[in-house]
């Protein structure tokens, strides 16, 4: 919160710490120094960096607690080699990138957002279609959604009770991140995942690195066309944000007529609390607004009166401890 006329001049250039953070993951530093410190020289010789500018990027980098200095010599830090590093336990390279990339340009029109109503980017169908054609791209957008959901996965196991389930669709469920962390925290389940066909080979591809191949079945299609897998859980994380309130009940709807009685739709996003705002929540609402034609964040109560008018009966919504994410339960009695 901005209290006095420093905090304004503060938050004026905090796009500037914004970029020292995506340039640093777009030059590979994080990724050179996993091998052990070096001296800006090293550093710029193995990036191909320009000595002028390296030295107060790298003492910035370490002023944000990115990077230790000792010496004349840069390490990671522990926060750094944790997010930062490819390989890490909480890899965001993807997220940083696609916010370098894609968002930080987006944001660059929200004047203009704000006077027409209009998205900057939009992420429609087609154009996920065209996005998921590229392999390039679509590997660079499921980093990016991989680092999204790793926080929630793990949360999202322990915190919903899973024993009474024998199965589950994560309903576009992108390469299957989510999916394998459920069906290896909890034998029991059998998993599948609902995307566009065009993400199926890189589902394989991590299905086989996390040892889950066998484990979670892909079902192409579009889940505004096509039906649903059938399972005992429907998780809708991350997706309903990206469409209108109609576009919402529909999905929810979907969900009410694929479940079975006595199944449990589970949803996530950053979910707004009107009696008690949140920056970040906010800020997400505006990054889906600017990158979708009907998208933005949703309070709970939103979410109670999609699900209690397909049919649903409300559960519980819960705040995760990690991240920005609120889990919602509704249940079909």
């Amino acid at each position: 919160m901005v209290t006095d006329a420093t905090g304004i001049t503060r938050l004026n250039t905090a796009y500037a710490e914004a970029r020292i953070l995506h340039s640093a993951v777009e030059t590979g530093v994080f990724e050179l120094l996993a091998e052990g410190p070096l001296g800006a020289a090293e550093i710029c010789a193995r990036r191909e960096l320009h000595p002028r500018l390296a030295e107060d990027f790298l003492n910035a980098l370490a002023a944000l607690g990115l990077l230790v200095r000792a010496g004349q010599r840069y390490a990671n830090s522990e926060v750094a080699r944790e997010a930062l590093v490819p390989g890490g336990p909480l890899f965001l390279g993807g997220r940083v990138k696609a916010a370098a990339q894609r968002h930080y340009h987006t944001w660059g029109r929200l004047t203009e957002a704000l006077r027409d109503g209009r998205p900057k980017a939009a992420m429609g169908l087609d154009a996920m279609e065209r996005l998921y054609s590229d392999p390039a791209a679509a590997r660079g957008f499921f980093s990016n959604m991989d680092a999204n959901n790793a926080v929630v996965a793990p949360q999202l196991s322990a915190r919903f009770d899973w024993s009474p389930y024998r199965s589950f669709v994560d309903v576009g469920g992108a390469r299957g991140n989510v999916a394998a962390e459920l069906v290896l925290s909890h034998p029991h389940l059998t998993g599948h995942v609902m995307d566009l066909a065009q993400a199926e080979p890189l589902f394989d591809e991590l299905m086989a690195e996390r040892g889950t191949a066998g484990e979670v079945t892909f079902h192409p299609g579009d889940f505004f066309a096509d039906e649903m897998p059938s399972a005992d859980v429907v998780v809708l994380g991350h997706v309903l944000h990206d469409w209108s309130s109609e576009q919402c009940q529909e999905l929810v709807d979907r969900a009410f007529h694929t479940l079975p009685a006595g199944g449990a739709l589970v949803v996530y996003d950053q979910m707004l609390d009107d009696d008690a705002p949140d920056l970040r929540s906010l800020i997400g609402s505006l990054n889906v607004a600017l990158l979708s034609e009907g998208g933005s964040e949703y309070t709970a109560a939103e979410f109670r009166t999609w699900a209690e008018k397909a049919g649903f009966r409300f559960d519980r919504a819960e705040r995760l401890a990690r991240g920005n994410d609120t889990i919602a339960v509704a249940l079909k009695d």
